[in-house]
């Protein structure tokens, strides 16, 4: 008997991608290829494209956190160390956390050195000043989790976005968070039957829209039915953090395509 079981899409295929995406480094062949072409396919290739690339062995987060401990400790804080912090901070090292981690590094590896590498993630890490702030006090409107960066779905974001696993027993259900004016791409579940997607607002503001028609505010208990085949976006209020649980509705042959990014002239044009 067939009976429908309500699967979040975006917990679910987080994690396929994040098994699955391959590390892209070109800066060996850039910098070395004439010069040394063996040593720019060990860096590009095995390094990045197997080494990092094994994210499911070790997250991207941990990797980065292993590698800025090492470059520190041996003293390396020239333009090698600024790219792996830029990179922690992709991979979803907050300011506070790298603050911590620094000072934890300090009573290892030495004084001076957590020193040159502080002065340098100050810079990585300048625009995120009131960030951790926000998101602290985001996190108190919600009995939900706010959970980590997005960092697989982020080039089908505007913005940064943060995904939480609520629950893994009978129905799969997470808690996605965008941070004000973060939304996903214009995207569409496509299904031969069943299928779609529903949403139900959790916590601060935000906004869903079908192609053609104008768009829904979502406040906390809002409930959004997604039929499959509907080209749609949702995503924070311009001037709001907003979470909302997501759950894809199962079906036959289901798959997600995912479009262009929803432009700064649509967004704008809502009724903010």
């Amino acid at each position: 008997m067939n009976r429908i079981i309500l699967i979040s899409v975006f917990s679910i295929l987080t994690l396929r991608v994040m098994a699955q995406e391959k590390i892209v480094q070109t800066a060996g062949r850039d910098q070395l290829g004439t010069f040394a072409p063996k040593f720019a396919e060990l860096n590009d290739d095995v390094l990045f494209g197997e080494v990092w690339s094994r994210t499911d062995k070790l997250g991207l987060r941990d990797r980065s956190l292993v590698t800025v401990t090492s470059l520190i400790s041996q003293g390396i804080t020239d333009s090698s160390l600024t790219y792996h912090l830029q990179t922690a901070r992709q991979n979803g090292i907050t300011r506070t956390e790298i603050a911590e981690i620094l000072t934890h590094i300090g009573f290892y590896a030495g004084w001076p050195k957590v020193w040159a590498a502080f002065r340098l993630a100050k810079d990585v890490w300048a625009e995120d000043a009131g960030g951790d702030d926000a998101k602290a006090a985001f996190q108190r409107q919600m009995i939900f989790p706010v959970g980590e960066p997005n960092t697989a779905y982020a080039r089908y974001f505007t913005g940064r976005s943060y995904l939480a696993a609520i629950s893994r027993e009978q129905v799969n259900v997470s808690n996605v968070t965008f941070e004000p004016r973060c939304r996903n791409n214009w995207h569409i579940h496509h299904a031969e039957q069943g299928g779609g997607q529903m949403l139900i607002g959790v916590a601060g503001r935000g906004w869903y829209q079908e192609e053609g028609r104008p768009a829904v505010e979502i406040l906390p208990g809002t409930v959004i039915h997604i039929p499959a085949g509907i080209k749609h976006w949702h995503g924070a209020a311009a001037d709001s953090w907003f979470a909302h649980l997501a759950f894809e509705v199962a079906g036959e042959e289901t798959s997600n395509e995912w479009l262009e990014p929803v432009t700064d002239e649509e967004y704008d044009g809502l009724e903010q």
